[in-house]
């Protein structure tokens, strides 16, 4: 048995296309972030790049469960005095539907060089159109 290490010449990438529509929030992250970080493919190498990119749409319509709508706060610091911003679940997906999705995918890929690689893949939409039609994405159930 020989371990297989790929190089940038051999990487392939795939368009997937997601639908949120009523999907549990963390359970659409965790399938981004493994096409994205391409654990799915039977060549992965943890220190290679070898992920797929992803669209996904209707990120307005995520679904979350319990009471995290009222509870879930994201918080933002300006770098200025008394610049701490916080939104609960509830605004931010009124105001930047995307950002939720993005932000819960970004913490499950790694924090260093390769994982800000692996974000800019991450094809949001709020509603159901996309401009990615011509890359013919493969549609993926959660």
């Amino acid at each position: 048995m020989t371990t297989i290490f790929i190089n940038k010449n051999d990487i392939k990438r795939k368009y997937y296309l997601m639908d949120a529509k009523g999907k549990i929030l963390g359970r659409l992250a965790v399938q981004v972030a493994l096409l994205l970080s391409g654990k799915r493919k039977s060549n992965y190498t943890p220190n290679v790049d070898n992920g797929d990119f992803v669209v996904v749409v209707n990120a307005a319509k995520v679904a979350v469960t319990g009471a995290k709508l009222e509870q879930k706060v994201y918080t933002h610091y300006t770098g200025y005095p008394s610049g701490l911003k916080t939104k609960n679940l509830k605004t931010l997906l009124r105001t930047r539907p995307t950002e939720v999705i993005r932000h819960a995918v970004k913490g499950m890929l790694p924090k260093n060089k390769l994982g800000s690689r692996m974000i800019t893949r991450l094809k949001l939409y709020a509603g159901g159109e996309h401009p990615h039609k011509a890359q013919d994405p493969q549609k993926i159930e959660v």
